[in-house]
């Protein structure tokens, strides 16, 4: 069975996006190929190596994004409520270990941006966020040991 992947209207939209240019390269690196292969020698051409891995890689991104896009979810957002964290939540977090206060939007895999403040579900973090209620204090096992963080805000 295929895997579910939760995403936003805006998230389905940048993946759709990004196999369209994915697509649009298929010509770029065909002619490439062939160019090489007009080069003599397959044997011991580099360059035509290189534009046949590329060509892989290329295919191999192609499938996965069509894979994520045919087993996406949509998240209708006027559904999602802030009494208990779940997807689509920005949280406020006090980490108790340092007295650092951090917001976070949860989010499904294909939209997590660290930088952007959208983590992952499946991350330690959200994994122990979903379901907590505001005020409770969470212990997160992350490969530097345990944080420990109290909620403060759960909002959309």
């Amino acid at each position: 069975m295929a895997e579910i992947h939760y995403v936003t209207s805006e998230g389905l939209e940048k993946l759709k996006d990004e196999l369209a240019a994915a697509i649009a390269r298929r010509p770029v690196i065909s002619a490439a190929i062939a160019e090489a292969r007009d080069k003599g020698d397959l044997s011991e051409n580099a360059e035509y190596d290189a534009a046949r891995e590329a060509q892989g890689l290329l295919e191999m991104k192609i499938a996965k994004l069509q894979d994520t896009i045919a087993n996406a979810r949509v998240l209708d957002e006027s559904k999602i409520g802030t009494d208990q964290v779940q997807m689509l939540n920005c949280v406020k977090l006090k980490n108790l270990g340092n007295g650092q206060i951090v917001e976070y939007t949860l989010v499904g895999e294909s939209e997590a941006n660290f930088l952007e403040g959208k983590l992952a579900v499946g991350t330690p973090i959200g994994k122990a966020l979903l379901g907590r209620r505001k005020g409770e204090t969470v212990e997160v096992k992350v490969p530097s040991g345990i944080i420990k963080f109290e909620i403060l805000d759960i909002t959309l």
